[in-house]
């Protein structure tokens, strides 16, 4: 009983987050349609709405996959690079010729995967700070590409490039895929074992090991799923450039896919959080690079807002945090405060003192 109250308990804060965030993005959108309609324009336009789940979608293959190996207490800085090496590997690979293309596609995805598999490795087996270890394959993916190419190389066929170029209505294809991933994603974290166990591994990894968990085995397998969505990212790049671009990794996409993993609410210390909001903070960062664009401003304002919002948004869910938390240490049955629950009880009288005679025996014996 006592565990499914705690489960509730977890369900509802990570709903009540998830609700903030949403919010969140719907004040971003009004704020923006104001302000965009102040400076003479309007933010709806077909143009502005297709540009705005274009940049939502790259960003959100790859916040999806960072999502996961936060939520195990980890975090991946190559995904920039992979998604680099995977346009590479994927224009390639085709050649141009659309027979390739489900070989080109296997091709990426399989090298992403290993790429994943090896950061994991090293995480848990030599014991390596994610940090630094997922910056070394970076690095090391960084220094092959500057090494082996020395500009565009390959060609995707038309067919391919139709994901990222195509659309439905206002809505791209890849946007679709995007949504779609993320909606698998949340159901692989609320309804599989192995999702439940990387909430549990971020949580705390030594509870988990006492639980029967191996923390081992959750932290591998969100390294392999993160690496695999860097690598879709990379194939939409790919179809959008109809060639491979070593530059990919030039444009910081590993740092906006953090700072939208935790503009949605997920804590970094692990644990808490999930695609849901995630996919919140995507559309935020993405609405915000559309009104900027629509209004022209200068890129250092940009950075400098996105900035702002980002640590506005962590202080707030920061603070929201200690609130509970204090709650829980002061009154830990959950109940009201003693001043709400009525008066306190009298203390029991001191007990009264032996009769003489009862004295008088026990000196005899």
């Amino acid at each position: 009983m006592t565990r499914a109250v705690s489960v509730s308990k977890n369900l509802r804060a990570r709903t009540g987050t998830t609700g903030l965030v949403y919010l969140a993005l719907v004040v971003v959108l009004v704020l923006s349609a104001l302000l965009v309609a102040f400076q003479g324009g309007d933010l709806f336009t077909a143009a502005n709405t297709v540009d705005l789940f274009t940049r939502s979608s790259l960003l959100g293959f790859l916040a999806i996959g960072q999502t996961l190996v936060i939520l195990c207490r980890s975090l991946d800085l190559s995904v920039g690079y992979v998604a680099a090496l995977s346009t590479m590997v994927a224009a390639i690979t085709m050649a141009g010729d659309p027979s390739r293309i489900v070989l080109g596609v296997g091709a990426t995805l399989g090298l992403a995967a290993l790429i994943g598999l090896v950061n994991g490795l090293v995480i848990t087996r030599l014991r390596v700070n994610p940090f630094i270890a997922t910056l070394g394959m970076g690095l090391v993916i960084k220094g092959y590409l500057d090494t082996r190419f020395q500009g565009p190389a390959g060609s995707v066929p038309s067919e391919f490039q139709m994901f990222g170029l195509s659309r439905v209505g206002v809505l791209p294809i890849s946007t679709l895929v995007m949504l779609a991933l993320a909606v698998a994603a949340i159901l692989f974290l609320r309804r599989t074992r192995m999702g439940l166990h990387m909430y549990a591994v971020g949580g705390d990894a030594e509870v988990a090991r006492l639980s029967g968990i191996r923390p081992e085995l959750p932290l591998i397998a969100a390294h392999v799923l993160c690496s695999m969505m860097a690598g879709i990212a990379g194939l939409l790049l790919a179809s959008r450039f109809g060639t491979g671009n070593t530059l990919v990794y030039n444009n910081g996409y590993e740092l906006e896919a953090i700072a939208a993993v935790v503009l949605g609410g997920t804590y970094l210390l692990g644990g808490r959080g999930g695609v849901a909001g995630t996919v919140a903070g995507v559309f935020i960062l993405a609405t915000l690079d559309t009104v900027f664009n629509t209004l022209s401003m200068d890129p250092f304002v940009k950075d400098v807002l996105r900035g702002a919002i980002v640590i506005a948004a962590v202080a707030v869910y920061a603070r929201g945090r200690h609130a509970r938390a204090a709650v829980r240490l002061r009154f830990p049955s959950g109940g009201a405060p003693p001043s709400a629950a009525g008066p306190p009880e009298p203390p029991s009288p001191p007990p009264s003192p032996p009769a003489p005679e009862h004295a008088a025996r026990r000196g005899e014996r």
